[in-house]
């Protein structure tokens, strides 16, 4: 069976929210296996299409699926990728005992999730401007042929 092409956003602004709050209670606590959390669930949806913090929430939606504002899955895969690259970064900073360059691998995870949730998506702009890269790229490539 194939995958949809959508996420509903109530499952992604789940694991936005987990993200958030989890690096906030790291902050807190100084408790920075906590980081497992996110990172485990992220790396889960990247390699094996599982992620058990939105397939745990996906129990609590009430609506049929496709009734949801969908997100794109590619979109949230290369999201969840670069979620996993900070989170990953700061979970392994925080072990080596580097404070500074922990903190500001979680200010970045936790600053994206934050802003994702109040709406705009710096991954989908990354991924954007990197896909009109390579258009243009290879438009000029075939010009030159």
């Amino acid at each position: 069976m194939s995958q949809p092409l959508s996420i509903p956003r109530p499952l992604v602004r789940t694991n936005q929210w987990t993200i958030v709050l989890t690096v906030a209670a790291v902050w807190i606590t100084g408790f920075h296996h906590l980081l497992l959390i996110p990172l485990l669930a992220g790396l889960g949806g990247v390699l094996f299409n599982f992620n058990p913090v939105m397939r745990l929430a996906k129990q609590f939606l009430k609506k049929p699926m496709s009734s949801y504002i969908p997100e794109d899955r590619a979109d949230q895969r290369f999201n969840q990728t670069l979620a996993v690259f900070f989170l990953s970064g700061g979970y392994i900073s925080f072990i080596l005992g580097w404070t500074i360059a922990a903190y500001a691998f979680t200010i970045m995870v936790v600053t994206a999730a934050s802003v994702a949730i109040m709406g705009f998506c710096v991954g989908c702009f990354i991924r954007f401007q990197w896909k009109q890269w390579q258009y243009r790229r290879t438009k000029a490539s075939k010009s030159f042929s």
